[in-house]
């Protein structure tokens, strides 16, 4: 098979497209065709290096954790799926045309749903999902603040939040905060990047940061005592020890293949029911991972698939 293959850490042109051995179902494993997956900065992450601490990887390594794609076969012992179903999953080494996912994993497609859309979906909606469940620890009737809430993560977690009952206040740079205002389930739109809008907030029950550096700070000090904020490795707040009574949680994206499954199977019937849009930026051949890979790190809000 060919494959976008690492052979060492180091900028997005480390990346080759080359042939790779084609991997073989174990037992309770499919083996599926790729058809797309996306970038997401865990990717380029990983990449570079910059999380090797917690995400180690040896070489050669592939890429990829978003996956939408058919059966090819499955292993010993899996009766839940055949060749020809149409699956998505969060799962391992996707920037390749093969790849073999834990049966339990897997979650068949919703009809209706194109490859491409669904390739976005799996790891940012998860990960929206447990920040607000699980980091910021929102509940019915508080208030939230989501960082980045146009962003794919931010969107997830808008959504999640506003499923639960909570009141939204989405944080972003003043240049989008039309654009914030607009989403469903938003009640309120803030410029994170305005210390007098920051000044003017009211006490927070919670914060659910999806983008860190600068602005962690300046938001931890809006939430009231026994408030929570929730991040991810690397980004808490600097000054995390002049509040100790806020509870700050970091969000590592670790759930059991069950829940796992539910929410992706479930926000995947959101975008398609079009309660829920995950935006996409483009659409690129697998073998331009590279090129790929450089433009997301350069910024943006949306998403960038791949297709195999």
């Amino acid at each position: 098979m060919k494959a976008i293959v690492l052979h060492e850490y180091g900028p997005a042109s480390t990346l080759k497209y080359e042939d790779f051995p084609d991997p073989k179902p174990a037992t309770g494993e499919v083996l599926v065709r790729v058809c797309a997956t996306s970038i997401n900065p865990a990717d380029w992450m990983v990449r570079s290096g910059t999380v090797k601490d917690i995400l180690p990887v040896a070489f050669p390594h592939i890429l990829g954790c978003d996956l939408a794609g058919t059966v090819v076969e499955a292993g010993e012992g899996v009766t839940s799926f055949e060749p020809g179903d149409r699956v998505m999953a969060v799962a391992l080494r996707t920037y390749a045309e093969l790849c073999t996912v834990k049966a339990t994993d897997l979650v068949k497609m919703p009809a209706g749903l194109e490859m491409t859309t669904a390739a976005a979906l799996p790891l940012v909606t998860v990960t929206g999902d447990l920040m607000i469940r699980l980091g910021a620890n929102v509940q019915p009737g508080q208030t939230v603040l989501i960082t980045g809430a146009l962003g794919s993560v931010g969107r997830s977690a808008v959504f999640a939040a506003s499923q639960i009952g909570a009141r939204v206040i989405a944080g972003v740079r003043g240049k989008r905060l039309d654009a914030a205002r607009q989403l469903p389930g938003v009640s309120e739109a803030i410029a994170i990047d305005d210390d007098a809008a920051i000044d003017q907030l009211g006490p927070l029950d919670c914060v659910a940061d999806t983008v860190g550096g600068k602005f962690a700070d300046k938001l931890l000090a809006r939430v009231k005592e026994g408030g929570t904020f929730g991040c991810f490795p690397k980004q808490n707040p600097q000054d995390a020890a002049l509040y100790p009574t806020v509870h700050i949680t970091t969000v590592f994206g670790q759930v059991d293949p069950a829940t796992r499954a539910a929410l992706i199977l479930r926000y995947a019937e959101a975008v398609r029911d079009g309660t829920l849009t995950i935006p996409v930026e483009r659409i690129m051949p697998l073998a331009d991972a590279a090129e790929a890979q450089g433009i997301a790190e350069k910024g943006g809000i949306a998403k960038i698939v791949l297709t195999a």
